[in-house]
């Protein structure tokens, strides 16, 4: 297995950057751009700006939480979207009760509405499961390339259609490694993580891939999935650092 191989950035980046990552990375080949939805910034209205300037590249969504996100709020916001190149990922954000189920709804309203696939962000079984089985595959992340081949595997035992992607924070300018590690840090300090990095028996930074290991973690991690998105931290998180991050990642899978 050799996977797609995409790009992530956040919607905090804003809509210019989104459209010049794009851009750049249909140019470089790579499979699609993932936007971060988070609080405050709209990971729909960066694809948009993405969209114009793309002809191919899949559109993606990394993920949209359904606790603000309902799907009536999630399909207005794709009107003007390519749907045959749109992947809405979806999660359950902060729900803390019926999550699953709440998640395998909303993928059921989505599926029955709109033409673009639809995955879920899944860390623990029951949500992978559910995710596998009622949607058009997983978000994953935040794993070894050793666990990930495991649960890919068992996605594609539970449905064999189904698509998983892969996540990967990733720095490839020694001058982000700093930001690196805080993702790293941030993210074991929220509870559902730290769960699962104990469940696994993982530490974040066991997950992420780092300048000096760039050819060969992305090697390493596209043998284990369908898609991989190299989620791109940079020193400032500009343009410009984004545009070296794709010819980066060019040149080490050259």
């Amino acid at each position: 297995m050799t996977a797609a191989l995409s790009i992530g950035v956040a919607a905090a980046a804003g809509a210019e950057v989104a459209a010049r990552v794009a851009a750049a990375a249909e140019a470089a080949g790579l499979h699609a751009l993932w936007v971060n939805d988070t609080p405050g910034h709209d990971a729909l209205g960066a694809l948009g700006a993405a969209a114009g300037e793309t002809e191919r590249l899949v559109l993606a969504t990394g993920v949209l939480p359904i606790d603000r996100r309902t799907p009536d709020d999630i399909v207005a916001g794709i009107s003007g979207l390519p749907a045959d190149r749109l992947v809405l990922g979806i999660g359950s954000g902060q729900l803390r009760h019926g999550a699953v189920e709440s998640v395998t709804d909303a993928a059921a309203a989505l599926r029955a509405r709109t033409e673009a696939c639809v995955v879920v962000g899944a860390l623990g079984p029951r949500m992978r499961r559910a995710g596998a089985t009622a949607s058009g595959g997983l978000l994953l992340s935040w794993l070894t390339p050793e666990i990930a081949a495991e649960q890919a595997r068992h996605a594609h035992e539970l449905a064999g259609t189904a698509h998983v992607a892969l996540y990967v924070r990733t720095a490839v300018d020694p001058a982000a490694a700093a930001v690196l590690d805080e993702e790293a840090r941030r993210y074991a300090g929220y509870p559902a993580y730290a769960a699962n990095f104990a469940r696994l028996g993982v530490e974040a930074a066991d997950t992420v891939i780092r300048p000096a290991a760039l050819r060969d973690r992305i090697a390493a991690y596209r043998a284990v999935a369908d898609e991989v998105v190299l989620r791109a931290l940079t020193a400032s998180g500009g343009v410009d650092e984004h545009l070296r991050f794709i010819d980066a990642v060019a040149e080490a899978v050259a």
